[in-house]
């Protein structure tokens, strides 16, 4: 039989550990220090060491976490260290002093800082017949027997117990590794054992927590346990041979991780937040608060309670509220909550587990912040009792008068939000009061215009409360309503007509001057003494005019219901009618004439052209008349057919089809293709009737068998039509006015050449030689001369000072300029020679002109010019002494100076 002797349970390392957990938790938390937390490290191994087995395990305290350690050993040939700690023996070697002691190192990768620990092995002792019966009884777990069946295969024997969980404190001090239980076989003093463990914990991650002597079958924990990280480990121990063949059937251990009290309440929150209304009666809930302990909910560890260590402030009572030890709710109990004497409390909360034990349990603090919301418990107040205001008459949207009121509410809540009503003093609703959402204030504004005339002034009474009703058992005070007092500002007002529009009825052709109707305004101001004038605004037609004093409206036209201006029988004209108020206003009115129909237009025929075949079949022409009146003044017409000329008759004939329409026929059986013109007399049912005799222009052309005309040109057989007559006829006069102005210019041409022929004999005409250069452009002024040497002695030396008898002989002497003819601007060559002989003989009576070149004078040229007249430049002799032969040198055109002054034959 194979068993499982489990270490000695005493109760001292249970509760040894218990105490030292607690008081580790309850201490202060040392600062972080990178290294090993442990000067040596201690284990104690039987004497035989096996290879492969682990021995202990080493702890690396890693502040940041972001160390990364390697793990040496001072004697690598007998001892290797994992990554996770665990300390293996490399070899099989009996325990000896020259092995209890070697040093395990741990290098940063990075900055090759490097810490070591010592490990010391000590010798388990050998336990003699003395101490066995000394020591207590081992609880055994017996492995089930496994008998052969006839088959030849195991079966397990059946047993009636369970094989009772390990229970493990957390946070165990060691020594490590620690022993808990040890695994016997009964066939090992047979067979050669090997005992394993497997599962999370073992072989599993996290691996290395629970190791198994293989030879002896010690279970030992190698490191402190975790129940927050893991509460239960579940492993299976196996035994085998040498030779790896399964001796025993696996059995399961399981290790329960007892809880310790480790771990301090967490609230979810730092800071919680909450909210009651003010007035609240006591038993309010206001809100809960929550926190978490990681120890077993189920434990002590883990059961909580909550409690209030103060309040802030503390008015009205220090305890305005309380919490529920269990839940975390707060609730009130005390009644004074008023949002306009404290507004928000703050409660420090402590949540404390071992149920609250003071002494052994653990705690943690959170605040919670609870505000006071408002609610509508203090009414709106007026700050006066009257409110003054005024207004202009027929103003809308003006703001009369600005209400102001006080409300101790929370600002911009609904509590505190005013809404004011006007209660009286308005029956025709021409007011409302709008609230200023920033000030509170009430705005009252004219919402419908106020006639002076009919109230000079409103007395308003107006109530103010909030968007909420007041809280209960609180009343509306006097405070909460006012009177506002409105004075009505009389102003000019525009004139109006009354009616407007104002219609009457008058049959059209009404004679100029009639006078139709009174059309006066009236003005709306009867506290203000002022006139009213009238004019026209609008008459599209121009057929009236209005009296500007009494308003009397008078025809200056025929009016005519045909007129474009006449829309459905209604002619409309408007007229503006001005006060002399301060400052002046007006107002306009609409007359609206209907026109009664006369039988004033005669009816006419339409179509006014048409088109027929030279057949009486296959088709015949229809019309009807059109007439501008109206019934009864218009259809239903009478046609007919004149007498004369009598080829109407013969040819044609005329069927009246209905009151509108008739057909006009060939009479004849072949009339020859043209145009002809139709005459018809309309006669319209007026009272008395009006006849007319209307042309029809009717083309007469060859047809085919559907009665389609089949002329070649069927535009221009139908004749010209009004638009081509007058193309022509304005084509017609361009052309005459073109025509009489080249007979204009050839005429006036032929009258300058005749003008020239006056000047130049026949004989001495040498045009041929004459050469043109150029134009002479624009004068004297035009040239870059200097003019001052051809100045007048008169213009270089005034007359004012010059002394009286010395002046030179030709000297203009100071007179009275005469008038010389003038030279019509139109040439008339015919009368050249008599315009010479009257500039000379006025040379001749002259005074003033010099006495030798007077004949040079043809034209007078005015006076101004800088050049001066040359008639001033001094001679140095007579003009008998003067000598013009050499004007022969010059050529012909000043042969005939030669010989006019050089006194030859001519």
């Amino acid at each position: 039989m194979c068993r499982i002797a489990g270490a000695p349970r005493t109760l001292l390392p249970l509760l040894a550990a218990l105490l030292q957990a607690s008081v580790e938790a309850s201490g202060e938390i040392a600062l972080c220090k990178t290294g090993f937390p442990e000067d040596v490290y201690s284990a104690v191994l039987s004497k035989d060491v096996h290879e492969g087995q682990p021995l202990l395990s080493v702890k690396f305290s890693n502040c940041n976490g972001k160390r990364k350690v390697q793990y040496e050993s001072s004697e690598p040939a007998d001892f290797k260290v994992d990554e996770d700690g665990m300390v293996y023996a490399v070899r099989s070697f009996p325990l000896s002093s020259e092995h209890s002691k070697f040093l395990i190192y741990a290098q940063d990768k990075e900055t090759q800082e490097k810490w070591q620990v010592a490990v010391k092995l000590s010798l388990k002792p050998t336990l003699t017949e003395e101490s066995v019966k000394e020591s207590p009884e081992v609880e055994e777990i017996v492995f089930p027997r496994q008998v052969a069946k006839h088959n030849g295969y195991l079966q397990r024997q059946k047993r009636d117990w369970v094989i009772p969980p390990i229970n493990l404190p957390e946070n165990s001090r060691g020594p490590f590794p620690q022993e808990l239980v040890r695994i016997r076989s009964d066939r090992d003093k047979n067979l050669s054992l090997r005992y394993s463990v497997t599962g999370p914990g073992a072989d599993q991650p996290p691996t290395g927590i629970f190791i198994i002597n293989p030879i002896s079958g010690q279970l030992s924990v190698t490191k402190p346990l975790d129940r927050e990280l893991i509460a239960r480990f579940h492993l299976r121990a196996h035994a085998v041979d040498i030779n790896g063949n399964q001796v025993e059937n696996p059995i399961d251990i399981v290790i329960n991780v007892i809880d310790m009290n480790d771990n301090r309440p967490e609230f979810l929150h730092q800071v919680w937040n909450g909210t009651v209304p003010e007035g609240s009666k006591p038993g309010t809930y206001v809100m809960t608060v929550t926190a978490i302990d990681a120890d077993d909910p189920n434990a002590l560890n883990g059961m909580l309670r909550y409690r209030i260590l103060s309040q802030a402030p503390s008015t009205p009572s220090p305890n305005m509220f309380t919490i529920n030890n269990e839940t975390g709710d707060i609730i009130t109990v005390a009644a004074g909550l008023d949002r306009e004497k404290v507004q928000q409390y703050t409660l420090i909360i402590q949540a404390t587990d071992m149920e609250g034990n003071p002494t052994y349990g653990l705690s943690n603090t959170a605040t919670a912040v609870i505000t006071v919301t408002d609610v509508n418990d203090n009414p709106p107040e007026f700050t006066a009792m009257t409110f003054y205001g005024e207004v202009p008459e027929n103003r809308v949207d003006v703001i009369v008068a600005n209400l102001t009121v006080t409300d101790k509410d929370q600002p911009h809540t609904p509590a505190w939000n005013a809404v004011y009503r006007i209660s009286g003093g308005d029956p025709t609703g021409r007011f409302a009061i709008q609230t200023d959402p920033n000030s509170n204030d009430g705005l009252v504004t004219v919402v419908k215009p106020i006639d002076f005339e009919t109230n000079r002034m409103f007395v308003l009474t107006v109530a103010a409360e909030n968007q909420v009703p007041l809280a209960k058992g609180i009343q509306h005070p006097p405070q909460s309503t006012a009177t506002v007092s409105v004075t009505v500002i009389d102003v000019n007002e525009n004139p109006y007509f009354a009616p407007n529009p104002k219609i009457i009825r008058q049959e059209e052709g009404l004679h100029a001057g009639t006078m139709l109707t009174t059309f006066t305004a009236q003005d709306p101001d009867r506290y203000m003494q002022q006139n009213i004038r009238y004019t026209k605004l609008s008459d599209p037609a121009n057929w009236l005019k209005i009296d500007p004093v009494n308003g009397h409206i008078t025809t200056i036209a025929v009016l005519d219901r045909e007129s474009p201006n006449v829309k459905n029988n209604i002619y409309n004209a408007t007229f503006l009618a001005s006060d002399n108020g301060i400052p002046p206003m007006s107002g306009t009115g609409t007359l609206q004439i209907y026109l009664l129909d006369i039988n004033d237009n005669a009816p006419q025929v339409l179509p006014q052209e048409a088109e027929t075949c030279e057949t009486p079949d296959p088709n015949s022409i229809n019309i009807t008349a059109l007439d501008y009146d109206i019934d009864p003044n218009a259809g239903p017409f009478a046609f007919d057919l004149p007498l004369s000329p009598v080829t109407i008759k013969r040819n044609w004939t005329i069927t009246r089809l209905n009151g509108d329409f008739a057909q006009l026929n060939l009479k004849i059986k072949f009339l020859e293709a043209g145009i002809y013109e139709v005459p018809i007399i309309i006669t319209d049912s007026g009272n008395p009737p009006k006849s007319n005799i209307s042309i029809l222009r009717v083309k007469v052309c060859q047809c085919d068998s559907n009665g389609d005309c089949t002329d070649v040109d069927r535009i221009v057989g139908a004749g010209l039509g009004t638009g081509a007559i007058i193309a022509i006829l304005l084509c017609i006069i361009i052309l005459l006015i073109l025509v009489l102005m080249f007979v204009v210019w050839m005429k006036r041409r032929d009258k300058e050449r005749q003008a020239k022929q006056l000047l130049i004999d026949p004989e001495d005409d040498v045009r041929d030689n004459i050469l043109k250069y150029d134009e002479e452009g624009g004068g004297e002024e035009d040239q870059d001369y200097d003019l001052s040497q051809l100045q007048q002695p008169d213009t270089v030396e005034p007359d004012a000072i010059k002394p009286v008898g010395i002046r030179r002989l030709d000297e203009r002497p100071i007179h009275a300029e005469p008038q010389y003819p003038v030279r019509s601007a139109a040439p008339h060559p015919g009368d050249i020679g008599d315009f010479i002989n009257e500039g000379l003989k006025a040379a001749d009576n002259d005074p003033t002109a010099p006495p030798y070149d007077s004949l040079l004078v043809f034209d007078y040229e005015g006076s101004g010019s800088t050049a001066g007249s040359l008639s001033s430049l001094n001679s140095s002799s007579s003009g008998g002494e003067q000598d013009y032969d050499y004007l022969n040198d010059w050529g012909p055109r000043f042969k005939k100076l030669a010989d006019m002054y050089g006194g030859g034959d001519d």
